[in-house]
């Protein structure tokens, strides 16, 4: 293409008259529509071409699309699978650019795709986790690089031979709306470049990340489609053999490490430690648990859990201890597992008629706007670089909602929460047995700040189980064991769920 940047050279006197010449000789003139590289058999081929391309390539985006609310056979990823969608706006700028672009720029484009895709094929983790899908999203995004900065040449091979076949010489003047064109197309470039920096450097850190070893073992489930992480601790019985009772612990809306585990911990490590033995898992898609087809609700959740617990050769008997949504979870769980659970520790969890919120449509669209520019890494970027966090943060700690995983795992939790959700948790009320010992401790800075969060919390000390207390925690935020009252509170009430 042509040099975007220098004044166009103004015509001259000499000029109009080779113009002059040039006509009675029967050349056509300048500004003539016939003047047009794409009358060229070769152009017409590549455009004829990049159509092609462009249907398949949003046809890929399509199936894309749908893969984040129902994932079609084959196409599941064991990672959040938004880069593989990220890439697609890529693809689609390149064969929808009316604009022209500096083909530095574009090279430049190319570059840090290669890079990209050298990324996520040497890198285990994140060759494992984009799965096929990822793969060809970023080997179809250099290809379509590729194939614009070859159209870019051909192109302009063919206009300087049409312009000398045609007119007798090269046109280097520019309209006005010549120039917009090349400042704006060169502006938009830019644009992209960043991107495809921003989506390298993000991919690197996603590589690091997926270095950290994980405390316990992850297993595969549902077919081996993906893997969770479980981890246990302590013995499976006494000094005289008896079986030990195990507290599960099920998160919130953050991981279980490091907040929400410390407590138990603590009260495992010491020596009149209440806790003997304990263990937790990871939802798939946060911390170290992939993520799952979708849709994905939270009896589909547990039944993952059921499988890996087998796997691990884990049983009960269990005390189910939950934190915020990880209550609906504990309560389908201690369902389907009846003969196991010895009781339910229901630490401010969220109560089923509050599962609209969760499943909010405005919710859902921020959870899906936040997973399409999580590639370029913004929020990840400060904390590395400026803020310095590690990638103990960034996995399980303060920074872990940035996680792509964990963000499509919201987002799958959103989109069922009202409908499949709703349905177990209601059968999940119904089939527990009555005599299932259950303690419910609020927050008491949560009930005086939402009537809805109290009349839910009311709502699960009347449960048709067997409720043995109903603690309200003045002072103490929805992460309860935080406060010194609230976790003498949890102990006390663990204890007696431990002797019930």
């Amino acid at each position: 293409m042509h040099k975007f940047w220098g004044a166009s050279p103004s015509p001259s006197h000499s000029d109009g008259e080779q113009e002059q010449q040039q006509r009675r000789r029967g050349y056509l003139d300048p500004d003539d529509p016939a003047v047009s590289p794409y009358n060229l058999w070769s152009v017409w081929a590549l455009r004829l071409f990049s159509i092609l391309f462009l249907i398949v390539s949003i046809l890929w985006w399509l199936i894309l699309l749908c893969s984040m609310f129902a994932t079609p056979p084959g196409f599941h990823t064991r990672g959040s699978g938004w880069f593989s969608f990220a890439y697609v706006p890529l693809l689609l700028w390149e064969f929808l650019r009316l604009l022209k672009a500096e083909r530095l720029i574009l090279g430049s484009t190319f570059f840090f795709l290669f890079v990209n895709a050298t990324i996520i094929l040497c890198a285990y983790p994140l060759r494992n986790g984009e799965n096929w899908v990822g793969i060809v999203s970023v080997l179809w995004a250099l290809w379509v690089t590729a194939w614009a900065i070859m159209c870019d040449r051909v192109v302009e091979y063919g206009k300087r031979e049409e312009e000398q076949r045609l007119t007798g010489r090269c046109e280097n003047r520019k309209s006005l709306r010549e120039w917009c064109s090349v400042f704006t197309g060169s502006t938009t470039s830019i644009i992209f470049l960043v991107i495809a920096i921003l989506f390298t450097i993000n991919l690197s850190i996603c590589a690091r990340d997926a270095t950290l070893p994980a405390p316990g073992n992850r297993y595969f489930v549902d077919g081996n489609k993906y893997q969770v992480h479980v981890f246990c601790t302590g013995n499976k019985t006494d000094q005289h053999g008896n079986k030990l009772t195990t507290v599960f612990l099920e998160a919130g809306e953050d991981p279980v490490e490091p907040s929400f585990e410390t407590w138990i911990r603590e009260s495992f490590d010491s020596s009149h430690g209440i806790v003997k033995r304990y263990c937790y898992w990871d939802r798939p898609g946060i911390a170290w648990s992939e993520n799952a087809p979708s849709p994905l609700s939270a009896g589909m959740a547990v039944d993952a859990l059921s499988e890996a617990l087998r796997n691990a050769d884990e049983s009960g008997p269990w005390i189910l201890v939950s934190h915020g949504i990880g209550g609906i979870y504990s309560r389908i769980f201690a369902s389907r597992h009846a003969a196991e659970v010895q009781g339910l520790l229901l630490i401010d969890t969220t109560p089923e008629s509050l599962l609209s919120r969760v499943g909010s449509p405005a919710r859902g669209f921020l959870l899906w706007l936040r997973g399409v520019i999580y590639p370029l890494g913004l929020d990840r970027l400060v904390s590395t670089i400026l803020l310095q966090h590690s990638r103990e943060d960034r996995v399980f700690g303060r920074d872990a909602y940035q996680s792509g995983g964990q963000i499509k795992a919201k987002l799958q939790e959103n989109l069922v929460a009202k409908t499949f959700t709703r349905n177990e948790i209601e059968a999940a009320k119904a089939i527990l047995p009555k005599d299932t010992p259950v303690v419910v401790v609020s927050s008491g800075h949560e009930v005086k700040r939402s009537k809805a969060w109290f009349d839910g919390q009311r709502a699960l000390s009347m449960l048709p189980q067997k409720v043995l207390a109903w603690d309200v925690v003045d002072g103490a935020r929805h992460e309860v064991w935080r406060n010194d009252r609230g976790r003498d509170v949890l102990e006390k009430r663990l204890l007696q769920l431990e002797k019930a």
